[in-house]
């Protein structure tokens, strides 16, 4: 009997343990994929289609502390237009903790006429 508590114990642990190890996969990926079919937007980088700075920008504050066991807090995130070509590196900048100054490089991982794939780093 105190066998199958033990377990069973050891068990429902571990599944908890899973679950929120997937959890936090899940929610604290860095990496975006964004489309430039946007009617209102517009943006462009040396003549090439752009996804708009203050878009990389809401969408990394929003993904860098999503958890708060994952990256730390970061405000007024200010990036520059990414151009839509793999490879293309821009740095993004935030406030961190006790209003030091953040620096968060942004990639872009793939292209496409219609979509950009870019990911930052914490």
């Amino acid at each position: 009997m105190q066998r199958n508590v033990l377990v069973s114990l050891i068990g429902g642990a571990t599944a908890v343990v899973a679950v929120g190890g997937v959890g936090t996969y899940l929610l604290s990926g860095t990496e975006s994929t964004t489309g430039l079919d946007h009617p209102v937007l517009d943006a462009k980088v040396d003549g090439h289609e752009a996804l708009e700075g203050s878009i990389v920008a809401a969408r990394t504050e929003g993904k860098y502390h999503p958890l708060p066991w994952v990256g730390s807090e970061v405000s007024k995130v200010r990036c520059p237009d990414l151009k839509a070509a793999a490879g293309t590196k821009v740095t993004c900048t935030a406030k961190g903790d006790g209003g030091k100054s953040v620096s968060i490089p942004v990639t872009v991982v793939k292209a496409s006429d219609s979509a950009v794939t870019w990911k930052f780093e914490r």
